[in-house]
């Protein structure tokens, strides 16, 4: 059974498709990272929002943070249009002596309700379950964050515990759900 960072994988779902990144993507990388309303529910300190120069962002991405094992991304795109990035699948905090990792995920906005987080994260958590060794699989989000706690619970994930207090790079403590699966 490989290990999450033995490659950069290629995964393929009913209508979407999870795959590395590149220069091609650089617009639209940049399109998110600056927009606000699609990092409301996210940590302040996430790696494409700390780049101006998408170029460098992804010589880092598939360069030092996969190489030092502590970030995997994944570009997603629908099937119909497989050119056009739709958001970035995130594999983080590896922790490979305990055989887990979190998985997170943000969509461009115009690909919202579209329904395609609930397959996003099923692809995600079967190619860890599958094919590598991942045997626990984590994911937070803010109370507030309706859309990505209904996704989770889609896929069997289930709340660790009540509401807790999390550092999220904001002025004071983000209140989450802690996901496992």
């Amino acid at each position: 059974m490989m290990k999450l960072f033995d490659e950069i994988p290629y995964l393929e779902g009913e209508r979407i498709i999870l795959r590395k990144l590149t220069e091609n993507d650089r617009e639209a990388l940049s399109e998110m990272a600056q927009s606000n309303n699609i990092y409301r529910y996210e940590p302040t300190y996430l790696l494409e929002q700390q780049y101006t120069d998408m170029d460098e962002l992804l010589r880092d991405l598939y360069g030092k943070y996969f190489e030092q094992k502590q970030n995997l991304f994944l570009g997603i795109y629908l099937k119909e249009n497989p050119e056009e990035l739709c958001g970035l699948a995130e594999f983080y905090d590896f922790r490979d002596h305990l055989h887990m990792v979190s998985i997170g995920g943000r969509l461009r906005e115009k690909f919202w309700k579209c329904g395609i987080g609930t397959e996003i994260a099923k692809l995600m958590s079967d190619y860890l379950f599958k094919e590598t060794d991942i045997e626990i699989i984590t994911a937070s989000t803010m109370v507030d964050n309706k859309a990505s706690a209904h996704v989770l619970e889609k896929n069997g994930f289930m709340t660790t515990s009540n509401i807790h207090k999390e550092d999220w790079g904001h002025a004071e403590s983000t209140d989450a759900y802690r996901w496992f699966l």
